[in-house]
């Protein structure tokens, strides 16, 4: 995607200068200068992996699910295999990542649902993808944007939290903050702001000690105001 040059007049503006989507587009422009290469940190080859592992996530870091998900994949490569999967072995498989009675209950659920109701491809529309066990918003939006390209914003732990510091979200819950940020930016970028997002909040606008003295949004921020 290709990211414009702002005007002159608003590289350095300050937060009472800009109107809310102009603020906003400020703050995607300087974070997708920051991190050019944001992406997904789950390990994925198709819809079928990620949506297992976006399953898997819950409560769990990307970076260990991606310790799991390379034997798992090896044990049940589509859909049919993950359906017709032992329950005990398959929650030896995901034991480590913790819940992993509640997951093996969903994948299986889900998996059996997808191959008999969608030909063992992972359905690319968010109603069906809702309907299957453990898909709340986050995953269905995590599987629309990230495997089919479709216009999508997933709000976990990090984007809900940034988006409250810099001020572009004032809702309570993740619906309500997914809700008043896609109404901010155009659909082509609700999913390349989830991953500028959630790459800000683990490298910079952390959770329990921001570092505000190396944030480019600093200027643009309530919640580093408050810290000076």
């Amino acid at each position: 995607m290709e990211i414009k040059e702002l005007p002159a007049r608003e590289q350095n503006p300050t937060p009472a200068s800009l109107a809310p989507r102009a603020r906003a587009e400020v703050i995607f422009h300087r974070l997708a200068a920051r991190y050019p290469d944001a992406k997904s940190g789950l390990h994925f080859r198709n819809p079928y992996e990620l949506f297992v592992a976006a399953i898997l996530s819950a409560q769990c870091t990307d970076e260990r699910v991606n310790t799991v998900t390379p034997s798992l994949f090896s044990h049940y490569p589509t859909v049919q295999d993950l359906a017709a999967a032992d329950p005990n072995e398959l929650a030896a498989q995901i034991k480590p990542l913790g819940l992993y009675k509640t997951k093996t209950r969903n994948l299986l659920a889900s998996a059996r649902l997808v191959a008999e109701r969608h030909g063992g491809k992972i359905p690319r529309d968010r109603e069906s993808l809702l309907a299957l066990p453990g898909v709340g918003r986050k995953v269905a939006n995590v599987v629309l944007s990230n495997a089919f390209g479709l216009p999508a914003l997933a709000v976990d732990r990090h984007v809900f939290r940034v988006a409250h510091r810099l001020g572009l979200a004032a809702a309570g819950t993740a619906d309500g903050t997914e809700a008043e940020l896609t109404a901010l930016w155009p659909p082509d970028r609700w999913g390349q702001a989830h991953h500028l997002l959630i790459r800000h909040g683990r490298e910079v606008c952390t959770a329990r000690q921001p570092r505000c003295s190396q944030c480019p949004l600093a200027d643009l921020c309530p919640a580093a105001y408050q810290r000076a």
